[in-house]
């Protein structure tokens, strides 16, 4: 999820456990605390593009992190604060370092929560930005904080936070549960065999849902909206595997093929070769749009090993996306 809800998530676990005892400091760590997993993103200053992409999400998103690091920090705040409570520390630490990969859980990405076992953990019934999940949330922890230290109203408000913010979770599974349903059903009354489908939630909503679907050569991705009125349409994108040739045999090529899920297609433009992961879908919901969240570009150095570099996404492709996205959420 972004940065302001693992804040705000991160805050409000840190008040469940050390409120009473610390008042607003508690959500001060727990903030902190709720934003450390996602320093990972510094791999990307230090590694290729394949590797950084493996470790997104990996080991600071791990139950492994969040016991191990979580009594070292405590030792150390414990150093220069007046609370000494080592304990008590440790699981303000733990709670918000383990609720930051269980939420990230819930998107299209995932989370290693079990590192250092090769198990990525991906719901895909939340959308990596969610307002209804986030702005409740805030609100509630607003609320609480300007409650006294010992205010019974403190608990009460961060308790409804935390517990409106987790039945929205419940909820989306359940809209994906009946997303789920909506396609099966719709693929079949348009006769189109498939070995694999995975559903999401488009950007900032969970009312317009959208499918990946495998077939032999191609995939297939259609959206969805509970307001919709006629059948959905399905844009077809050939895999063109193939036009990896011997390089689909290369380590690096196997590792970025292997991050995609195998949902992925390959262009060749101008003899360039480019990789798409189609996991994230497009920058557009017209139908057979070519502008994917997740582009890269492969390009093979003089030893002869691909690299791959990201395309740059465009700020108008996004704004473009919100307006479509708002249309098509009324229905088709």
């Amino acid at each position: 999820m972004d940065s302001l809800t693992q804040i705000v998530l991160g805050a409000a676990v840190g008040e469940a456990v050390l409120g009473r005892k610390i008042g607003n400091k508690s959500m001060f760590y727990g903030a902190i605390a709720g934003t450390i997993p996602d320093l990972d993103f510094l791999s990307s200053f230090f590694t290729d593009t394949v590797t950084a992409l493996e470790i997104h999400r990996g080991i600071t998103h791990s139950i492994f992190f969040s016991v191990v690091f979580s009594p070292i920090l405590a030792f150390f705040v414990t150093k220069y604060e007046k609370y000494k409570n080592l304990k008590d520390w440790s699981w303000l630490f733990f709670w918000a370092f383990i609720t930051h990969p269980i939420l990230d859980a819930q998107t299209t990405w995932g989370t290693q929560l079990f590192w250092p076992l090769d198990i990525r953990l991906a719901f895909k019934n939340v959308f990596v930005i969610d307002p209804l999940y986030t702005i409740p949330f805030l609100v509630f922890l607003i609320l609480t904080m300007i409650q006294k230290k010992e205010s019974k109203k403190r608990r009460f408000y961060n308790n409804w936070g935390l517990i409106i913010s987790s039945s929205y979770l419940v909820l989306t599974l359940i809209l994906k549960g009946f997303s789920y349903q909506t396609f099966t059903k719709e693929l079949a009354k348009q006769n189109i065999q498939y070995s694999e489908i995975k559903t999401k939630p488009t950007p900032l909503n969970t009312i317009l849902w959208t499918a990946n679907i495998e077939t032999k050569d191609t995939f297939l991705i259609g959206h969805s909206s509970f307001f919709d009125e006629n059948p959905i349409q399905f844009s077809s994108y050939p895999k063109n595997h193939h036009l990896l040739d011997d390089l689909a045999k290369h380590p690096k090529v196997k590792r970025m093929i292997k991050i995609s899920k195998g949902f992925y297609t390959i262009n060749k433009i101008d003899n360039i070769l480019y990789f798409n992961d189609l996991r994230f879908g497009a920058l557009s919901i017209q139908p057979n749009a070519e502008n994917f969240v997740f582009k890269y570009k492969i390009e093979v150095d003089e030893n002869g090993i691909p690299f791959f570099t990201e395309v740059p996404k465009e700020k108008r492709d996004a704004k473009k996306l919100l307006a479509e996205l708002w249309l098509r959420i009324k229905g088709n």
